[in-house]
């Protein structure tokens, strides 16, 4: 069973692993980073190197003034909320067929959340948490992109929802760029389980799509598929419906299997609902099967191929895993 990948296009803090821009001169590797780097086409941008502040510098927090959260480096008073934000609509608005987002956690640039809010001063506590300012732009702008934090990402299930994510559309881009109703129909069609698991009446909506009984031109049915797939993909996948789905596919294989093998494959299913193996480890068991049996739908189907395998991994920070 082989697939091959497309390379998505990401935005990445440039400080996890790019370059020493950190307000301390350093850089920051991440495991993860290291690991995608294969695999995907990186786009690094520090949004404070990019507004003029040097490395070292002093750093900048979110502030509340008058109520209103900014931008502001304590230690000079320097307010540099505008220069952010023209930073961040011009990099965004010029950025061209880009698939997601993996930003510094809690940065008061690039954070998305958990960003510590201050008051006025520089010896203060924090008042809250929010998100940086560059963040918020990403989210703003691209609110069905996949945008994760790298500590995030250190949690299984949201880090195989990310990749899931990112490697779907990107091949979508692929079919987009394309502009062929057939490509679609595949696309379509060889994604079916994987969106069964995540989304069932979006996957009855986008076979509607797909069927164009009102003969929309091509680049319609697209654009109004990709709203839709966006939607489909934005939450993680229930456990029920990718338990179902799993079981679904187990009946193609198994007339073939011994008593021993079914077992083992219900007792890694309780596993995974219990939250002690992540989705890939059952899928992995039945992607072995249908080598075995060389099943050819299954075998089409991205539901047990989503994004490379060298990504596969069961680590996990043991924290979050109900977030979204």
């Amino acid at each position: 069973m082989t697939t091959e990948f497309p390379r998505p296009r990401v935005v990445v803090s440039k400080c996890l692993g790019f370059a020493a821009c950190r307000y301390n001169g350093q850089t920051i590797p991440d495991e993860f980073v290291a690991s995608l780097e294969p695999h995907v086409d990186f786009l690094p941008v520090c949004p404070e190197v990019e507004i003029g502040l040097g490395v070292p510098r002093d750093p900048v927090r979110v502030v509340l003034l008058e109520g209103e959260p900014r931008l502001v480096q304590p230690a000079t008073g320097r307010d540099v909320t505008e220069e952010m934000r023209a930073f961040a609509h011009a990099f965004l608005s010029r950025l061209d067929a880009v698939d997601g987002f993996l930003l510094k956690g809690r940065s008061p640039s690039c954070g998305i959340q958990e960003v510590k809010i201050y008051p006025p001063g520089e010896k203060v506590a924090p008042v809250g948490k929010g998100e940086g300012f560059f963040g918020r732009a990403v989210k703003e702008r691209f609110p069905t992109w996949p945008v994760e934090e790298e500590g995030r990402l250190k949690n299984f299930r949201l880090r195989e929802h990310f990749l899931i994510r990112l490697f779907t559309l990107a091949r979508f881009r692929q079919v987009r760029t394309a502009g062929k109703m057939g490509d679609l129909v595949r696309f379509h069609t060889d994604h079916k389980f994987l969106l069964m698991a995540y989304h069932q009446a979006r996957l009855r909506a986008l076979g509607r799509i797909v069927a164009n009984l009102e003969e929309r031109p091509p680049s319609e049915v697209l654009a109004a598929y990709e709203e839709h797939l966006r939607a489909a993909l934005a939450a993680p996948p229930r456990q029920s419906s990718a338990v179902n789905v799993l079981l679904h596919a187990l009946g193609y294989v198994r007339k073939g299997l011994s008593a021993e093998e079914k077992a083992y494959f219900l007792d890694t299913l309780a596993q995974y609902r219990a939250g002690r193996v992540p989705l890939s480890v059952p899928v992995g068991i039945l992607r072995a099967w249908i080598v075995r049996f060389g099943e050819p739908y299954l075998s089409r189907q991205h539901f047990f191929a989503p994004y490379p395998q060298d990504l596969i991994t069961i680590t996990d920070s043991g924290k979050g895993r109900d977030l979204n």
